[in-house]
């Protein structure tokens, strides 16, 4: 069969016809009192960024409730906490400051949506504001906002993400059982069970 791209912004507007009036005009250029609400209640985002070549990630990020710091109307930033250290985003940032954020509140099927530009600090008087369990960031990710608004919720009701009776996370092996299948590791599966269990990585979330 083949396959029939889309190579236009013309023959997209055909497809999906063209931007309702009321999403064309939803974004804003800086936070709204209802952002910061919904930046204070939120325990977990997604940053995507692209390198210089184009190449991209996205990195989940989550923290207590109202993790990410507000600067001012404009500007916004994310601690960085202990990880597996590729760094793959922040490596990204370094050549290209481009980033976009989705942040989700449990149970809510609406996300607010953050693009702008980012850049790294190694420290900063409200570094002392992000601090968790007696842990400083060494890290943060301070995003100059450019354009920012409320997602609805259709993608949240297709997938019914936060319904119970819809979760399977048995429906594949435990993450160790999957690393030692996909990747070339000297530990043994019982030494990555223990390595992955809920004890050992709850012991390192700010201290790893």
């Amino acid at each position: 069969m083949t396959w029939a791209e889309v190579t236009s912004e013309q023959e997209l507007r055909e497809i999906l016809g063209e931007v309702m009036p009321r999403a064309a005009a939803k974004d804003r250029p800086k936070l709204h009192e209802r952002d910061r609400e919904w930046l204070a209640a939120s325990p977990f985002c997604l940053i995507a960024t692209s390198a210089a070549d184009g190449t991209c990630d996205v990195s989940p990020k989550g923290d207590p409730p109202g993790f990410t710091h507000v600067i001012d109307d404009t500007t916004i930033a994310i601690p960085d906490r202990p990880g597996n250290r590729r760094a793959d985003g922040w490596r990204n940032v370094l050549s290209n400051p481009h980033v976009g954020l989705i942040y989700l509140i449990p149970g809510r099927n609406e996300t607010l949506r953050v693009n702008g530009r980012a850049r790294l600090l190694r420290d900063a008087p409200f570094f002392d504001e992000m601090v968790v369990k007696g842990h400083r960031p060494r890290l943060a990710l301070v995003v100059e906002i450019e354009q920012i608004f409320f997602h609805c919720a259709k993608a949240f009701l297709r997938s019914r993400l936060w319904q119970p009776e819809t979760w399977l996370p048995d429906a594949l092996p435990s993450h160790a059982a999957l690393v030692k299948e996909v990747q070339t590791t000297r530990e043994t599966l019982e030494e990555l069970e223990r390595y992955y269990s809920p004890e050992n990585y709850n012991a390192k979330l700010y201290a790893g």
